[in-house]
């Protein structure tokens, strides 16, 4: 299974309530699955959610899971505030007209002391500090995927599937992902020119505040 994000660096936690927003066929969610979290995968398409929402309930069954599809989108999430203790947004935040608030309403469905993990470079990384999310980490991801956007640039996306060099790059790129040697072959790439950059980021614990003032007291006073 291809994936983006590193789920182990997520240290996802039976039990724990994950939201994968943006899941397409929600190949984290089933990454997830594998790990014992319960899972809820939003995306906007829902002829896509409903081709693979009954693999999605076997997978959790066999798991002893929850899972679910929800069709809807990043700005308004029907979810209550602290509503998930991890979210992923993965390859969705380049195509959004507003990141920031997208970051928001991601933000505000994060338990305290959570993870989140979305697509951009440090301009995303201001929009999540914006959204009182502190980023911790960084990762690279899909370098042999690069040069495979480039050709279906060339030979121009609304056609790009006509192009047989662009067929003959995708069947190399369904035999790296089961190769040992192209795989430590693109984690070095990754480095040189990845298609993918992870923000892994963590909403903090709230410091306690003043009953009379209402100001952040000090944790050590």
């Amino acid at each position: 299974m291809l994936l983006t994000v590193d789920l182990a660096r997520l240290e996802l936690r039976r039990g724990e309530r994950l939201l994968d927003a943006g899941c397409g066929e929600g190949r984290h969610c089933f990454g997830a699955l594998d790990r014992g979290v319960d899972v809820v995968g939003l995306d906007l398409d829902f002829s896509g959610l409903r081709a693979h929402r009954e693999r999605l309930a076997i997978r959790a069954k066999e798991n002893g899971c929850r899972a679910i599809f929800v069709q809807g989108n990043t700005f308004h999430l029907p979810f209550p505030d602290a509503s998930f203790d991890k979210v992923i947004c993965s390859e969705v935040m380049e195509h959004v007209h507003d990141y920031r608030a997208a970051a928001r309403e991601l933000a505000r469905v994060t338990k305290p002391g959570g993870h989140i993990r979305i697509f951009r470079p440090r301009d995303l990384a201001q929009g999540l500090a914006a959204a009182g999310l502190a980023t911790v980490g960084v990762g690279f991801a899909h370098a042999l995927h690069t040069p495979y956007w480039v050709l279906r640039s060339i030979a121009g996306l609304p056609h790009a599937d006509t192009s047989r060099l662009v067929r003959m790059y995708r069947q190399f790129l369904i035999r790296a992902t089961v190769s040992r040697g192209l795989s430590r072959l693109e984690r070095v790439l990754n480095f040189c020119f990845p298609k993918s950059l992870i923000l892994y980021a963590e909403k903090p614990l709230e410091a306690p505040r003043d009953q009379h003032t209402g100001a952040p007291r000090d944790r050590h006073a």
